[in-house]
């Protein structure tokens, strides 16, 4: 399984805010530290601020910041809220299954499975986990 770039995006937004909490950060400092377009950033930080992760100010001085703790914000939640698409094999949508195999075939099963336990290992985890200077949990 392959997450997005903008779940990517995503998480460095929130990363870059969470080691800075302390300021304000703005766009431009995200899109230089990142090399990321500024455009492609607004999408996800407006997505974020709807999502009552973010809280932007605009203007001068202004930026964004956590609206959260960082020891409130799931990975988990951030990757069901930014990726679009869990379906790993042609069977788990039944409206465009082609597959002749489906009815004995224990496959979906087991990637329903797998899919489950990484969402699940992903919630043990926030964003001050991983954004904590020093030695990993």
């Amino acid at each position: 399984m392959r997450l997005t770039d903008y779940t990517d995006y995503t998480l460095r937004v929130l990363m870059f805010c969470a080691r800075h909490p302390e300021r304000s950060v703005t766009i431009a400092e995200l899109a230089d530290s990142h090399a990321v377009s500024k455009n492609h950033l607004m999408k996800i930080v407006n997505d974020l601020a709807r999502q009552g992760l973010l809280q932007t100010t605009r203007g001068r001085g202004g930026g964004l910041r956590l609206l959260k703790p960082a020891a409130d914000i799931r990975i988990g939640d951030v990757v069901r809220q930014t990726e679009t698409d869990f379906r790993l094999v042609e069977c788990f949508d039944a409206k465009h299954n082609a597959c002749t195999l489906s009815t004995h075939c224990q496959l979906k099963r087991v990637f329903k499975t797998a899919l489950q336990s990484f969402l699940a290992e992903l919630d043990k985890v926030t964003l001050a986990d991983i954004t904590r200077r020093g030695t990993p949990r």
